[in-house]
């Protein structure tokens, strides 16, 4: 009986302990809002972290579709999870206003893997990379980075040459087709 009761005692201390937390932000506010004090983690969206409002397709094939249907072109984004110039230039994509505004008038599709898609890799298999397909099917070949080794390449400091070709790609949809 004595061992139940000190138990019970124990139960008490320790829940009136953590109810009575002191949870004061740093400028010396008392925080009462349990979710402020924890990161909440969204769960993981088509986007994968290169703009979450936007609308992201699936597959390569649900692209191909979309952009035959709705005469916008495809953006293509290869990169890796673990890749630190995928995450640098995730960030400085995902941050920019004027490239999320942009990539609006765009299928947009990012691949974490290789696809079979030869098309899709006209200089190798390297991330990040960003390749346009316009509603005709046809990668555009013509709309490269600035690196004479890797075309399709871009670094977080050619993010004004990513939008230029962004640009590009809308303005020829509407000269060539």
């Amino acid at each position: 009986m004595e061992k139940s009761l000190v138990s019970v005692l124990v139960l008490i201390v320790a829940v009136t302990h953590t109810l009575a937390k002191d949870t004061t932000t740093k400028d010396g506010k008392k925080d009462t809002n349990e979710a402020t004090n924890t990161k909440i983690k969204l769960p993981q969206t088509l986007s994968r972290g290169w703009g979450d409002y936007l609308i992201w397709t699936q597959t390569y094939e649900e692209a191909l579709h979309k952009a035959k249907t709705n005469n916008k072109p495809i953006m293509i984004i290869h990169h890796l999870e673990d890749c630190p110039h995928s995450h640098a230039l995730k960030k400085v994509f995902s941050e920019s206003k004027e490239i999320q505004k942009l990539a609006e008038k765009f299928v947009l599709l990012n691949l974490i893997y290789e696809t079979t898609d030869k098309h899709l890799s006209p200089d190798g298999q390297y991330v990040p990379r960003i390749l346009f397909v316009d509603p005709s099917l046809t990668v555009r070949a013509d709309i490269t980075g600035r690196y004479s080794n890797r075309l399709y390449a871009y670094e977080p400091t050619d993010i004004q040459l990513l939008y230029s070709n962004m640009q590009k790609a809308l303005k020829l949809l509407k000269t060539e087709l």
